[in-house]
């Protein structure tokens, strides 16, 4: 891996590092049945952050990005970094609460946001203490700006501000146990280091490959995939705007010929649901499948190698270490396992004090590599539980086996891992508990039927409301409207009364007995 220099924007090692080398005419992005080349967008990115400048935008204020993945993304991205400003991508899937609530924790003077996507700001704006503008990719409304207006007034020639590889570049918000995200700080040389001993040393990524990722720009995960990785690369990346349903999936790896897919568990037990999938679609470009955001069952894993003859590297990052720093190898994956320490990560398991356990036994999982974060923005005490000097608590619980491999056993709190999303139960509880029929509640995971955690919800109802099919449903869709959709419970067990201790506290581990 190239040692980062003292004085390094991560925009220009990235983008106009791969013109440099020759690659200015080459298709870096594939969207929607369009090429865009490196030089094009490294122009576009010149363009937005000059005309970033054009609006006030200085060194270290946030740019909030609500983008859908696109070219536009990379833009936004690529443009803030460079002209010294914190890119701050945040989920697609929330709420006009969730983005009043992150735009002013972050204190972006600037959004921008998708056409689609811009209501979800705009029905929070009044409430908004610092945004001055809203930026929309699309058709601007009343108050708003035009993203391409403001970018054909732009020069397409842009000098990097001088930054530290220690400067913040991006952040990304991690939710935590109260439902209250926490603004994860990366600076400028963060993802160089997934980039390389992640994806070049690991998975052997390289300039002739064209990535395909299901999880979106806006995880650590999919900004790794989709992004960082094929530009440092310099490779093809391909990016589709919608949701990630099976069919869709599928027809893009047949009609786009990825040589790299990255996909979450949820997503291969889901395309490994289609009958006769094998026969229906064409996978044959792809060389390499890629795992991660929930562990990877045993049974998902066996069903698609004997389905298309691909094993599926699965491995285990998180947002506060940026990327994947356990990974099975290709060619030596270990079905169930999250693999071993990638090469420039030191991992252990420890115990409560901690005093790093023996194989075999359960511990908390904490890792130590040059990605992690700097800490939590204005989040001091959350920082220092979760920072243990250059060692990282990440909150899994783990076995180490005899042979080095790394097993998945649990959290160590109660989040839930969706569809490679975090859930807070408690805000699901919240979200049921503002329904007029319920009268107590409480959430744990459970899993399907392919080994992945849902969301199941115990329910006390009041007096005068009888349980049933249609108030089950009636509940689903009150939670789905009232909070992201993602997050509702896939089951609803109707109960007398909830586990509590003498002080009045959910038994969280009493109710996941009751799942047996």
């Amino acid at each position: 891996m190239t040692e980062v220099p003292e004085q390094f924007n991560l925009a220009v090692a990235l983008l106009d590092e791969p013109v440099k080398r020759g690659l200015g005419g080459k298709v870096a992005i594939r969207y929607e049945g369009r090429d865009y080349t490196y030089r094009q967008v490294q122009e576009a990115a010149n363009r937005l952050g000059n005309a970033l400048n054009n609006l006030g935008v200085e060194i270290e204020d946030r740019v909030l990005l609500l983008l859908l993945d696109g070219p536009e993304f990379a833009w936004g991205f690529f443009g803030a970094i460079k002209v010294g400003a914190v890119a701050v991508p945040v989920n697609t899937l929330l709420t006009p609460k969730d983005y009043e609530y992150l735009l002013n924790d972050c204190r972006a003077k600037v959004a921008i946001a998708s056409e689609a996507l811009a209501p979800q700001i705009e029905a929070a704006r009044p409430r908004l203490k610092y945004l001055r503008h809203l930026v929309v990719a699309g058709r601007a409304g009343p108050g708003q700006l035009a993203l391409d207006e403001l970018m054909a007034c732009a020069s397409h020639e842009l000098e990097a501000v001088e930054t530290s590889k220690d400067d913040a570049a991006f952040w990304q918000y991690s939710s935590g146990t109260t439902g209250f995200p926490k603004g994860v700080i990366h600076l400028h040389h963060d993802m160089i280091y997934s980039a390389d001993l992640f994806a070049r040393n690991v998975l052997g990524l390289r300039e002739d490959d064209r990535h395909f990722s299901v999880a979106k720009l806006f995880f650590g995960y999919g900004l790794g995939n989709g992004l960082c990785f094929p530009f440092r690369n310099g490779a093809t990346t391909v990016y589709h705007p919608g949701r990630p349903e099976p069919e869709k999936i599928l027809e893009i790896i047949t009609r786009e010929r990825p040589t790299v897919f990255f996909g979450v568990p949820t997503a291969y037990a889901a395309m490994l649901q289609i009958p006769d999938v094998n026969h229906k679609y064409d996978l044959s470009s792809v060389r390499l499948c890629v795992s991660a955001g929930e562990a990877l069952p045993k049974a998902v894993f066996d069903r698609w190698k004997e389905t298309f003859g691909l094993e599926i590297i699965d491995g285990i990052g998180t947002t506060e270490a940026l990327h994947i720093f356990i990974s099975n190898r290709p060619g030596q994956a270990k079905a169930g396992s999250s693999g071993t320490p990638v090469p420039g990560y030191e991992v252990k398991v420890v115990d409560e004090e901690g005093n790093q356990v023996p194989p075999g036994e359960v511990g908390n999982l904490m890792v130590k590599g040059d990605s992690i974060a700097a800490g939590y923005w204005n989040q001091h005490a959350k920082t220092k539980a979760a920072f243990a000097g250059e060692w990282l608590k990440t909150g899994d619980k783990y076995i180490q086996d005899n042979e080095g491999y790394f097993w998945f056993v649990g959290r160590g709190d109660d989040m839930l891992k969706v569809g490679g999303i975090w859930v807070s139960p408690l805000e699901v509880e919240n979200a049921i508990l503002a329904h007029p029929a319920v009268a107590e509640c409480g959430v744990i995971g459970a899993e399907d039927a392919d080994k992945l955690v849902k969301p199941l919800a115990f329910v006390v109802l009041r007096q005068g409301f009888d349980a049933g099919p249609e108030l089950e449903a009636g509940l689903k869709q009150f939670v789905k409207s009232s909070i992201a959709p993602y997050k509702y419970p896939r089951w609803i067990r109707f109960v007398q009364e909830i586990p509590k201790t003498a002080t009045g506290k959910l038994q969280r581990f009493k109710l996941r007995g009751l799942t047996g």
